[in-house]
């Protein structure tokens, strides 16, 4: 689980190639303070396992799955992106409960300075604008942000300078992509209400390809 508050921004050393998925190697500083293999990290809000660690540096490996439904697949040597260390039980939560699990792409449409803060418009797939209501929260490339604005097809964001510093969201511009999650909160109570009005919920088989597809293996 994690908050949303980005810790740092790190960027990308090397895109792999391998069978199984690629392996990309991003620099780093600050979330490698006792961070050990095996653990979780949020990259632009996709939640990723480390496997490896070195002094300036770890590594990841995105599934097929992952490179298909998340901007993650387009990455590049060079590029920035958020990190995220997932949250201890003591910590406070300064955004809101995230998961790391990417619910769609959305598409920046319009960005626009407003005194000192950035506002944008976010076209917003349809599984994830159901969730989405004024005042609450999405998660826009790992970040927590509040929704202004619920638009047929979006939602306005409003983004503070130290948000547009500290994150890749600072440099993103018309057209381009972002990883969204949805209010994990909303997901629930809408669980709920299907099965009090008797909707059956969907049945779920776990196997292999159910994990694969959520690169869980």
């Amino acid at each position: 689980m994690f908050t949303g508050i980005i810790e740092e921004m790190g960027v990308v050393k090397t895109v792999g190639k391998a069978a199984q998925g690629v392996p990309l190697t991003i620099l780093a500083k600050t979330i490698l303070e006792g961070l050990k293999i095996g653990e979780s990290v949020t990259v632009d809000g996709a939640c990723l396992t480390v496997v490896r660690c070195e002094a300036a540096q770890f590594q990841v490996d995105l599934s097929p799955e992952t490179a298909k439904v998340t901007t993650l697949g387009m990455l590049k040597a060079g590029d920035p992106v958020n990190l995220e260390r997932a949250m201890r039980l003591s910590d406070r939560l300064g955004g809101h409960l995230v998961t790391g699990h990417v619910d769609g792409v959305g598409m920046i449409r319009e960005r626009v300075q407003d005194a000192n803060a950035v506002r944008m418009t976010i076209e917003t797939p349809h599984a994830v604008l159901g969730y989405c209501v004024p005042k609450g929260s999405i998660t826009v490339d790992g970040i927590s942000l509040t929704i202004n604005e619920v638009t047929e097809q979006g939602v306005r964001v409003a983004m503070i300078p130290h948000t547009a510093k500290v994150t890749t969201l600072g440099m993103k511009q018309v057209g381009e992509m972002v990883n969204l999650e949805a209010d994990l909160i909303g997901k629930y109570v809408e669980s709920l209400l299907h099965e009090r009005q008797g909707v059956p919920r969907p049945t779920i088989k776990i196997d292999r390809d159910y994990l694969a597809r959520r690169g869980l293996t």
